[in-house]
């Protein structure tokens, strides 16, 4: 996972502050339009995201409102709107903060500090579970594979969430299905094993032979560690 998407057309200030936030120690990713910039965030995951209002075909209150769809991610608007109907609507359209150009490279970077911190270093930071070249985000309910996003949803995502949460134990179908779709559940065990399967062929090399969610023979599963 990178730390901040900046998406700019403007050619001067793109490179400006793609370079400061360089020098200040985050990995940058820099698109001149939010077509480029949507695109760019389906194959990779960011902490933060800086958006510019006015940009070539989509603007950034279309752009914002896409992402805010399936992702949560902090976001900080740039504009040279100044007036309040503008930063209105750049709030109610998902943004965690605005800042009006021309401004201060120095002011913007401590602006980025902030939101930083009040996203991930409060009680309620988002929860990242990291195991080989696999990520899930518990709090958008993301997961990426060498920083590409997955489409994993649902009982798929809940399911690997517990086994991330249990990386290399034996975990038996009965726990599983019980934790997952719960003791009460009226589906079948069965059930389990067709999802085991959706997830091998999102995740694993070779779907055929699993290294990352093993069969361990007449008891369950296992997520990760040596072969069984």
């Amino acid at each position: 996972m990178k730390d901040i998407l900046v998406i700019e057309d403007n050619e001067e200030l793109g490179k400006l502050i793609s370079d400061f936030l360089r020098r200040e120690g985050y990995t940058v990713d820099w698109e001149k339009s939010a077509e480029e910039g949507l695109e760019h965030m389906k194959e990779a995951a960011y902490k933060m995201l800086l958006l510019d209002v006015m940009l070539p075909g989509m603007d950034g209150y279309a752009a914002l409102q896409d992402i805010r769809r399936t992702q949560k991610l902090p976001v900080l608007m740039m504009s040279a709107r100044t007036d309040d109907q503008s930063k209105i609507l750049g709030l109610q359209v998902g943004a965690d903060d605005y800042i009006e150009k021309p401004f201060s490279i120095q002011v913007l970077g401590l602006k980025i500090k902030a939101l930083m911190r009040r996203s991930y270093d409060l009680a309620r930071e988002r929860q990242l579970l990291t195991y080989g070249n696999i990520t899930m985000d518990v709090t958008t309910r993301m997961v990426y594979k060498d920083e590409k996003a997955i489409d994993v949803t649902g009982k798929e995502f809940d399911l690997l969430e517990y086994m991330m949460r249990n990386p290399e134990q034996i975990l038996r179908k009965e726990k599983l299905f019980d934790e997952v779709w719960g003791a009460d559940c009226f589906s079948e065990v069965g059930s389990l094993n067709v999802h085991i399967r959706w997830l091998r062929e999102k995740l694993e090399e070779d779907p055929k032979n699993p290294k990352l969610i093993q069969t361990v023979w007449r008891v369950g599963y296992k997520f990760g560690g040596t072969d069984t």
